[in-house]
């Protein structure tokens, strides 16, 4: 059986809205990312995150939830850890998405039966990327990926071939004031976001 692990990188958010706290804006998304990793099916969760946010990650994951502490937050690094533990296959997915529904990362996942590398752009910019799925180990050729800058066809250009790497649907992250426009009512995976949204601006001390 195919053992598949999705781990959500748990960086400080590149924007935090006009009037927000960053570091509770920083935790209402990181709450909505573990709610979606606690529906996934027939794939494990994990987060990753440096040595200074282990108590971050401890506060807001649940008993037994997976965190790997690594020296840096790259796709790489990130990849190579899940290797270790000895699954097959791996996605890395940004943690400013917060209304991502979960057959989007099913969507990551899939094409690795015949490919060896997926990637699904940032659908709100012509750059960076919503996550990057591979087999493991991960290819030699595959570059040090940043996902707030690298494009599917930066991706392609560095594989053996272009048909190695499948660009799978992107989703919107919130990087910028219009992307706060692209989240979708309809869809209740994104409680603590709203909530903070609709709350507004935290008062001055």
């Amino acid at each position: 059986m195919t053992r598949r692990v999705v781990v959500v990188p748990l960086r400080p958010p590149a924007w935090t809205p006009p009037g927000l706290d960053p570091a509770i804006w920083r935790r209402a998304l990181a709450d909505d990312t573990v709610d979606l990793l606690s529906t996934l099916a027939e794939v494990d969760p994990a987060l990753a995150v440096l040595e200074a946010d282990r108590d971050f990650a401890a506060a807001i994951g649940w008993p037994g939830l997976p965190v790997y502490t690594l020296s840096e937050l790259t796709v790489p690094t990130i990849l190579a850890a899940a290797a270790a533990e000895g699954y097959d296959q791996a996605a890395v997915v940004a943690s400013d998405a917060p209304d991502l529904p979960g057959m989007q990362i099913a969507k990551l996942l899939r094409p690795l039966t015949t490919r060896p590398v997926t990637a699904a752009p940032a659908v709100e910019s012509p750059q960076g990327l919503l996550g990057i799925a591979s087999r493991l180990p991960a290819p030699a050729w595959l570059p040090d990926i940043d996902l707030d800058t690298a494009t599917v066809a930066d991706i392609r250009r560095v594989a053996p071939a272009p048909t190695d790497v499948i660009g799978t649907p992107g989703w919107h992250r919130l990087r910028t004031p219009e992307s706060l426009t692209r989240l979708d009512p309809a869809l209740d995976t994104w409680e603590s976001t709203r909530t903070l949204l609709t709350r507004g601006p935290t008062p001055s001390p």
